[in-house]
């Protein structure tokens, strides 16, 4: 007696009303796992992998999906029931045809290569430069003025002697004859038809006929590079700026990359950035926070003059509007927040000392140091 058939549905772990996208999702998660590229020369795998796609063929086609509702796998045998293409109207033939559809490998064979580790999809041709990093520290004044780096760096960069082609003067280019100018070698392996780049000419379907003696047919070299960097008013730590073609040569007609500059506003003795607004924290004599007075106090476009008044206490914070750091999108500019801190004297000299303690006399700070008001409310601590 035959083996009964394993259903669909179970084979696909999902309900019998599962969604079409649901239905791909558990597809796509299956034919990964059991792929022959991930379980090499696992025949248990490789049947398996027919199983789920010839599966998911039939359950993704509402016609073929509704002969199977209706008639279970008797729909496709031969000489069955008549399926929506009549009698054995299943219709699968290749699982991997199923899988390059679903995975959009189009009609190459590169979609292996792009989940299974193969580096890239499909076929050579011209390859972009390489994206560069510089990270480049700055100080507070550069970054609230605006200014201009010249910075020095290593890349790959066009051979001079070639002009990028690879190629000594005088050579040329010839059809690879390991693809004939395909770029891609087909292999078999069992059940399976496999496209891959061509490991002789890298995918251009062409090689070199002489390479180029200075760069051995790459077409680039390393070499030093240096670059004009304008760096707009306003900038911050992280504020990223691209300067264009200025990253690593591609191959031939692929094109440069580009240079991003990355930048780092360093940390300053007098002044804290936060956002646009400046922070500044300032020491007085306890004379002036007493008697008020005005005193020059800094700023990154040079000094000011900041007015105290009479009874400043510590801590109390005055705002410079429009001095802190430049908008970088144009916006209105930040502000200058001075903290003050009352500075108590530590030493006195005996004439200071007597006059001090007359002046505590006049105040009736001698028999009360402490605020009433705060007594007031801590007295239950002193009971």
């Amino acid at each position: 007696m035959a083996s009964q058939k394993e259903d669909y549905y179970e084979m696909l772990g999902v309900a019998r009303d599962v969604s079409v996208d649901d239905l791909k999702k558990a597809y796509r998660k299956l034919a990964v796992k059991y792929h022959p590229d991930k379980n090499p020369g696992d025949k248990a795998a490789e049947e398996r992998f027919k199983q789920i796609s010839e599966a998911y063929d039939i359950l993704r086609d509402p016609d073929k999906r509704a002969a199977y509702d209706r008639f279970g796998h008797a729909a496709f045998a031969q000489g069955g029931a008549a399926g929506p293409r009549g009698p054995g109207g299943g219709g699968f033939h290749d699982p991997f045809d199923v899988f390059r559809e679903v995975f959009g490998g189009g009609g190459g064979g590169g979609i292996f290569e792009e989940f299974f580790g193969g580096g890239g999809g499909g076929g050579g041709g011209p390859q972009r430069g390489a994206d560069l990093r510089y990270d480049l520290e700055v100080s507070l004044e550069e970054a609230a003025s605006g200014c201009e780096k010249e910075i020095t760096f290593r890349k790959l960069a066009e051979c001079e002697h070639c002009h990028g082609t690879g190629a000594e003067p005088g050579s040329k280019r010839v059809r690879c004859s390991t693809c004939q100018g395909h770029g891609q070698v087909t292999t078999s392996r069992g059940f399976f038809t496999f496209r891959q780049t061509c490991p002789t000419c890298g995918g251009t379907g062409s090689r070199i006929e002489k390479p180029c003696t200075k760069c051995r047919g790459e077409g680039r070299v390393q070499q030093d590079a240096k670059v004009k960097v304008r760096i707009p008013a306003g900038v911050d730590t992280g504020t990223r700026l691209r300067s264009s073609g200025n990253g690593e040569a591609g191959t031939p007609d692929g094109g440069p990359g580009d240079l991003y500059i990355v930048l780092h506003v360093a940390a300053h003795e007098v002044f804290e950035r936060q956002n646009d607004d400046l922070f500044c924290e300032i020491p007085i004599k306890f004379t002036l926070a007493t008697l008020g007075g005005t005193i020059e106090v800094p700023t990154l476009t040079g000094k000011a003059s900041l007015k105290i008044p009479v009874g400043t206490q510590s801590g109390t914070t005055f705002r410079l509007k429009g001095r802190g750091m430049p908008s970088l999108r144009g916006g209105t500019p930040g502000d200058e927040l001075l903290r003050v801190h009352v500075e108590v004297p530590t030493s006195l000299s005996a004439e200071q000392r007597k006059k001090l303690e007359e002046f505590a006399i006049v105040c009736g700070d001698a028999d009360e140091p402490v605020s009433k008001s705060f007594l007031e409310k801590a007295k239950k601590f002193f009971q």
